[in-house]
C-alpha cells in the first residue's frame, strides 16, 4: 500500500495538526531515517506553510496543538513540540509545552534541525506598502531607478513580471527589465494586484 494511502487513512484525510480537511497532502518530519508512516504526517496548507516559515505564525491557528499533541504519532508530536516551541511566549503554549513528554530519542528528532530555537518571527519578502512577494507576483516601480552596471533606467511605473524572491535577503527580488536580469529593492515596488 503506497504511504500516502497509508497516511491518509490514519488521518481520516484531515491534518492530523488542525483536522482541517482542505489541500492535504503529505509532509516529511526532519531529518528522516526512514521514509515510512511514523516519519510523516498529512498536514494542510495553511499548518505547512506556517511550519515551514513561509508564513506569518498565526497563534490562534495552533490552539489546535492542545489536542494533536497528544497523538500516538511520533511525526505529529515532533511537529507540535517544535510549534510550541515557536509561541512558546504565549501562556497557553508555555503551559501545553510543560506537558508534552517526548522520550529521549524523539527529543533528539525534534532538536536535530534547530527549528524549536527560533522565535515566532517570519522573514518575508514585503513591498512598499508591506504586501507578501511570493515568486511569480508581478510588481509595479514606484521609483525610477538606474541599474548598476548599465545604461539602463528603470522608470517609475514600469510592471516587472514573474518576479523571483531572493533566498537569504528579504529586501531583494530579482526581475527582468528590457530583457535583463536585476535585482530590485522590495522597498522601491508595489505588489501588483490582478
Amino acid at each position: 500500500m503506497k504511504l500516502e494511502t497509508i497516511l491518509l487513512e490514519r488521518s481520516e484525510n484531515k491534518c492530523e495538526l488542525c483536522r482541517s480537511e482542505e489541500d492535504i497532502q503529505l509532509y516529511e518530519v526532519l531529518p528522516q531515517q526512514n521514509k515510512d508512516a511514523e516519519d510523516c504526517i498529512m498536514i494542510c496548507n495553511v499548518c505547512r506553510a506556517q511550519v515551514e516559515k513561509k508564513a506569518e505564525l498565526s497563534s490562534g491557528h495552533w490552539h489546535c496543538l492542545s489536542e494533536s499533541m497528544w497523538s500516538e504519532v511520533p511525526g505529529v508530536q515532533v511537529v507540535a513540540w517544535r510549534m510550541l516551541n515557536r509561541l512558546r511566549n504565549e501562556s497557553w503554549a508555555a503551559d501545553n509545552l510543560d506537558i508534552l513528554y517526548l522520550d529521549d530519542e524523539k527529543l533528539a528528532w525534534a532538536k536535530a534541525t534547530g527549528d524549536h530555537e527560533n522565535d515566532a518571527t517570519v522573514e518575508l519578502h514585503k513591498d512598499s506598502n508591506g504586501q507578501v512577494l511570493q515568486s511569480g507576483d508581478s510588481v509595479v516601480l514606484i521609483k525610477s531607478l538606474d541599474v548598476k552596471g548599465s545604461t539602463l533606467n528603470a522608470k517609475m511605473g514600469t510592471v516587472v513580471k514573474n518576479i523571483r524572491v531572493v533566498e537569504d535577503n528579504t529586501e531583494q527580488i530579482e526581475g527582468k527589465i528590457e530583457g535583463q536580469t536585476i535585482v530590485i529593492l522590495t522597498k522601491y515596488v508595489r505588489k501588483q494586484v490582478n
